[in-house]
């Protein structure tokens, strides 16, 4: 095989190897991503119910001032009581009092159901911090074992990069320029096979002559439809 050719196919597979790391990574970061969302959920839920709490706690409160007020009134009412002069009076001051224990009568039980949704609410809140704390421990395992794995990709992207910078001192610059144009637009897909007389990067069948010449590897061939650099696979690699 011509020696530029050679070079050019090992510079291609050693770019094709380091664009392939970059997935490799976000997919190791990605393990970690539905967990994080998931805590993130949780984190907002306990805002949200701690904040509920806090309304039911400020409604509670509401109603024991309101409470103190009747209970108060009540106490007015009982001592209007010693100065009624006529049977008028006397309705009019047991219905207003009959209205003023309803009204305590439902502000009691209003406290009540109040401190049931409360109970329950804080009961809720408790369970989301325990899964939540729960959560963040899982979540600090798979970093480390992200970040490991990421640290080792990393570290076998910088031996593909040493092996390419070694390469790249071999090169001819007209020939490392040319292989770069193409590789504007065809990403790795610079430098293709040819299988069954076909150009691997458009699929296109190619010309007997073309075909020859490719076989013969003596010098450099772009494919006549597509432009890529064109070599035929050893046939282990081709198997």
């Amino acid at each position: 095989m011509n020696k530029y050719l050679e070079q050019l196919v090992q510079l291609s597979k050693y770019d094709g190897k380091i664009s392939a790391y970059e997935p490799k990574i976000e997919n190791e970061k990605s393990k970690l991503t539905l967990f994080l969302q998931t805590a993130d959920s949780i984190s907002s839920t306990i805002s949200a119910v701690a904040n509920e709490i806090e309304d039911l706690k400020s409604k509670k409160s509401k109603n024991n001032t309101h409470l103190a007020e009747l209970k108060t009134k009540l106490d007015e009412i009982s001592k209007k009581h010693n100065s009624i002069q006529n049977e008028k009076e006397l309705k009019a001051l047991q219905l207003e009092e009959e209205i003023t224990k309803e009204q305590i009568s439902f502000a009691n039980e209003e406290i009540s159901r109040l401190d049931t949704l409360i109970e329950s609410k804080e009961e809720n809140l408790k369970e989301l911090e325990g899964k939540l704390e729960g959560e963040k421990e899982e979540i600090n395992e798979i970093q480390v074992a992200v970040d490991n794995a990421i640290e080792e990709l990393n570290k076998d992207r910088n031996e593909v990069y040493a092996q390419r910078a070694q390469l790249l001192e071999k090169f001819d610059n007209k020939i490392l320029t040319f292989y770069e144009k193409i590789r504007r637009w065809a990403k790795d897909a610079a430098v293709v096979p040819v299988r069954k007389q076909a150009c691997c990067g458009c699929y296109m069948k190619i010309s007997d002559k073309a075909y020859a010449d490719v076989l013969k590897a003596e010098e450099i061939v772009n494919c006549p439809h597509c432009g890529r650099i064109l070599y035929k696979e050893v046939e282990s690699e081709e198997a």
